[in-house]
């Protein structure tokens, strides 16, 4: 039995997975098994012709499109090792990165670990890694924690975890009925039993942007965050001081959600709807530039969309825990 089992969920992503595949078999921690789901992708012929290339390598598992969640869940079934490493299959590992992340875990006797990444594009890589360019840097190091997530200081790439399997099945797999974040959600439910998590702050992956893989357009990315929360809220045992910090970022989503309703309105130069929007949004929190926008709005509402160089901020920037994988 392998040490490792690792689960890439493939859709849309032939042009990708050979240099994913590469990686992983470039690792000098060799005691794994492959296992990839085609989630029901429309470029399953091509797909498979790259999968011919390492046949015998690997477990191929096919389904209908249900989504990252649901392909990720046929791969722990499919899974026989004490750990679980996702990957998705365009983003890549660095040779040292299951030898590195198997030695935290065993030594730290942690349940998760996450490393660090570095995000690059189809033209080269950024400067910053994942933890620097997307997160701040801040919270990202030592162990992960309920409050850490739910604030939006910390967050876990999924491309970047090495996860016991059972734990993952003790708290009950990824929810296949979020199409998104389903990620996030589960390692909420991680955290409210007392699963032992961390980072470790080495770059030991890199982190593939693609246009158009990330959420798309912010309404819609907000109402996504917005459903995870609530239902986080509603579905889960917290307790007043758990509740209480849910309860905190469901509000900071919704006056982001009110402040781009609001732009979106403004745009359409439908300037009583964009108005409410915004006060609304000052029920939570007000600046200055909202504070301005309303007023404007109010006495001389073709002013605002002139002025192309004003931007209403919301003030401290809530995370965006979604990707989309499938």
């Amino acid at each position: 039995m392998s040490t490792v089992s690792i689960i890439i969920p493939a859709y849309n992503v032939a042009a990708y997975i050979g240099e994913t595949l590469e990686s992983v078999f470039a690792q000098t921690f060799n005691d794994y098994e492959v296992i990839v789901i085609n989630d029901g992708s429309p470029d399953t012929f091509e797909l498979e012709g790259v999968l011919a290339r390492y046949r015998g390598r690997l477990t191929y598992v096919e389904q209908e499109n249900l989504g990252a969640g649901a392909a990720r869940n046929a791969g722990l079934n499919a899974a026989r090792a004490e750990f679980v490493a996702f990957l998705d299959a365009d983003d890549l590992w660095l040779p040292n990165y299951l030898a590195e992340q198997i030695s935290f875990l065993r030594a730290q006797n942690f349940d998760l670990v996450c490393a660090d990444a570095i995000v690059f594009d189809e033209f080269g890589e950024d400067a910053d890694t994942y933890m620097e360019a997307l997160v701040a840097g801040k919270e990202e190091s030592g162990e992960v924690t309920f409050e850490g997530l739910i604030r939006g200081g910390q967050s876990l790439i999924t491309s970047a975890i090495v996860v016991r399997r059972q734990a993952l099945i003790d708290a009950g797999y990824f929810d296949q009925g979020l199409r998104n974040a389903q990620d996030f959600d589960l390692w909420i439910r991680l955290a409210l039993r007392g699963a032992r998590m961390a980072y470790q702050r080495k770059v030991l992956a890199r982190y593939r942007y693609r246009e158009g893989s990330l959420s798309g357009d912010a309404i819609n990315r907000v109402n996504r965050e917005l459903r995870v929360y609530r239902k986080i809220q509603n579905e889960y045992h917290l307790n007043q001081i758990q509740r209480t910090e849910v309860e905190r970022a469901i509000r900071r989503l919704e006056r982001e959600l009110n402040l781009v309703l609001g732009k979106e309105h403004l745009s359409r130069r439908e300037f009583p709807q964009a108005l409410e929007c915004f006060r609304q949004a000052g029920a939570t929190e007000w600046n200055w530039k909202l504070r301005l926008s309303c007023l404007l709005l109010s006495v001389a509402p073709n002013v605002l969309p002139r002025l192309n160089s004003f931007h209403i901020q919301s003030g401290k920037r809530h995370r965006n825990i979604l990707r989309n994988t499938s």
